[in-house]
């Protein structure tokens, strides 16, 4: 069940990607958290960089900048901002120095002057590297002393929890054996470990997601395997519970992808995740290529995991009706930013910006007479929003609910809330 603690927290999370000497701007300073247990929706249209930001939380991408933390650690730590300083500082000093040494007439008076200038700005430059290059290397390093410490405090855990079941077998040789291997095996597993395999996604594609030459078998025991078990008898008997969970049956665990229908290959892809026993999933649009009626089924399924395992979900989609039904929270983003956030009641009832507004508007019911008279509401950037003199930011508008908005547009939601 859902509680105060955050798990994760995303911090003016940046992702550019190189377009020439441009930058596509995917995600833009997103900053939000998620609770223990909770489920939060992230939705929007096609391309406003949802599953850029989950992919970039579970560190498929190296983020431009901003920080994500899960359970306090810092897992994700943003860098191509730091690089992108020095070379900037770089060509900066660069055009300086050319232009001081272009003045070719220059006295001998101004020519040891041009000499301390350049001094100085090679001095500055070095001290922008230094500043930067610390920042780097800290950003890098976090990441293994996280690592260090998940797992110092794993060995931990298990030498507490064996040291009595050594002490309850004392005089058994031939249990206390058996103890020893078993607490040695585990060891070796936990030192394998990394905190952010407790963070698992769901792949939208459940064709392409699947490797069509590996087994079912195989591909849900991959991430045991990487992650150090060795025992065949356990791995074999984990991923048939784990295919027993999702809805599948240990038959199917010796065929290929290509054997199963579009809704079962994604039963696979969640059996893949859950097996690793993460505290949260990135659900990236998991339902969004199936048929209507297995989309409910896989729904359904995702909830019922939820509540047996205590998952915390980033349920990514551009259905609002169906993430309406599945989150507690939902993010809206557009064009790379999180324009609003709030509970899911809450944004249902009172959409603050015009783009939630467009979107609610876009929501068919099966009602023909409702159909008939439904307005869809076109959402235009420029005739919604002057930002040409007061820059907008994201503001708590009322408790829990956030807004992409400027003091006016702030002022004018306020109003309409009372």
């Amino acid at each position: 069940m859902q509680n105060n603690e955050v798990l994760l927290k995303v911090e003016h999370l940046c992702q550019y990607f190189r377009l020439g000497r441009k930058d596509l701007k995917a995600v833009d300073d997103v900053n939000f958290e998620i609770k223990k247990g909770e489920s939060f929706g992230l939705v929007g249209e096609s391309g406003c960089g949802k599953t850029t930001t989950g992919r970039s939380i579970i560190k498929l991408y190296n983020i431009t900048s901003g920080n994500v933390y899960f359970k306090g650690e810092r897992i994700g730590a943003g860098i191509r901002s730091y690089q992108d300083a020095i070379s900037k500082a770089r060509a900066e000093a660069s055009k300086k120095i050319k232009a001081l040494r272009a003045e070719t007439d220059a006295s001998s008076v101004r020519k040891a002057q041009i000499q301390e200038e350049i001094k100085k700005i090679n001095k500055e430059l070095g001290e922008v590297v230094d500043k930067n290059r610390a920042l780097i290397r800290g950003a890098k390093s976090s990441s293994k002393d996280v690592d260090k410490r998940y797992v110092e405090s794993l060995l931990k855990a298990l030498k507490a929890e064996y040291d009595q079941k050594f002490a309850s077998a004392a005089g058994n040789s031939a249990m206390l054996a058996s103890l020893k291997k078993e607490y040695k095996s585990r060891c070796h597993v936990a030192k394998k470990s990394k905190l952010i395999t407790q963070i698992q996604m769901i792949f939208q594609d459940p064709i392409a997601s699947l490797d069509p030459r590996m087994t079912v078998r195989d591909i849900i025991a991959e991430g045991l395997v990487i992650k150090g078990f060795t025992d065949k008898n356990y791995i074999n008997q984990k991923v048939y519970d784990i295919l027993e969970m999702v809805g599948l049956v240990r038959e199917h665990a010796d065929r290929y992808p290509h054997e199963f229908s579009g809704g079962q290959r994604q039963r696979i892809g969640i059996a893949r995740a859950v097996i690793m026993e993460p505290e949260m999933i990135i659900a990236d649009e998991p339902v969004s290529a199936l048929d209507v009626s297995i989309q409910a089924q896989v729904i359904n399924l995702l909830n019922d995991l939820r509540q047996r395992l205590g998952l915390t979900i980033l349920f990514i989609a551009h259905d609002l009706s169906v993430v309406k039904y599945f989150s507690d929270r939902i993010g809206v983003m557009y064009f790379g930013k999180m324009v609003e956030l709030a509970d899911s009641d809450e944004l249902f009832k009172n959409p603050l910006h015009p783009y939630t507004k467009s979107l609610l508007s876009a929501i068919p019911l099966p009602d023909p007479v409702y159909e008939k008279q439904r307005t869809r509401i076109i959402y235009n950037p420029i005739v919604e929003h002057d930002y040409s003199v007061d820059q907008p930011s994201f503001r708590e508008i009322a408790p829990g609910h956030f807004v992409h908005c400027n003091d006016a547009e702030e002022k004018k939601y306020k109003q309409q809330l009372k």
